[in-house]
């Protein structure tokens, strides 16, 4: 199950919500998280505000009956995000002979991080995302995200599964998502209509296809 960008803490670039709510994956705080996810049978991937030594990282972890299988750390900052520092690495992980890795929203803008998964072997790229946006940015993005994400699958041969926000944060900021699953054709085979709040499901072959050769 895939939640959206800084799901855990909530995403919100402002200092004091940033530096106030940043928990170290071996904190007693994360402990506490964990241990309530002992019992939820799913492998979880979720955004997570996470704090290591003097830097502040945006973060998702994966997580599997309350154990921490790994995290990956956004490597594409936007320029709104500089309270974060960068993350350097893409992991892959194993989910019953299907192995995935993540990005992280903004990353999608970009060749490179889609490209380091899948030449990790990745079969399936995990996109949590939050693009809860000024409402005439948003109106103009509203119907590029999915545009931008089969972009990526198609370069790589990966699904790619994303999990984004909706609705209005206030006067000024509205989500449409979206939430969805897309093909390695770059096909929206799932969607979470715009607007609403909602869940889908797809099927993933445990070894799909790879249709296109991966860009080094």
């Amino acid at each position: 199950m895939l939640f959206p960008e800084c799901f855990l803490q909530g995403y919100l670039v402002e200092r004091a919500h940033v530096e106030g709510s940043a928990m170290g994956l071996d904190s007693p705080e994360f402990a506490e998280v964990l241990r309530r996810l002992r019992d939820v049978s799913p492998t979880l991937v979720f955004g997570i505000i996470e704090r290591d030594r003097q830097r502040i990282l945006n973060t998702a972890v994966v997580v599997r009956e309350g154990e921490l299988l790994g995290a990956y750390r956004k490597t594409h900052l936007t320029a709104g995000e500089s309270l974060f520092d960068a993350g350097r690495e893409y992991p892959t992980f194993d989910l019953r002979g299907v192995r995935f890795g993540i990005n992280i929203c903004h990353d999608a803008n970009f060749s490179e991080p889609a490209n380091r998964v899948a030449a990790g072997g990745a079969d399936v790229l995990l996109l949590p995302a939050q693009n809860m946006m000024r409402r005439s940015n948003a109106e103009l993005w509203k119907d590029e995200h999915s545009v931008v994400r089969a972009r990526r699958a198609r370069e790589t041969g990966m699904w790619l599964v994303s999990s984004d926000v909706t609705g209005a944060r206030d006067a000024e900021r509205v989500g449409w998502g979206p939430t969805s699953v897309i093909n390695p054709r770059g096909e929206v085979v799932a969607q979470v209509p715009q607007m609403e709040v909602g869940l889908v499901t797809a099927d993933v072959p445990a070894r799909p296809f790879r249709e296109h050769v991966v860009a080094r």
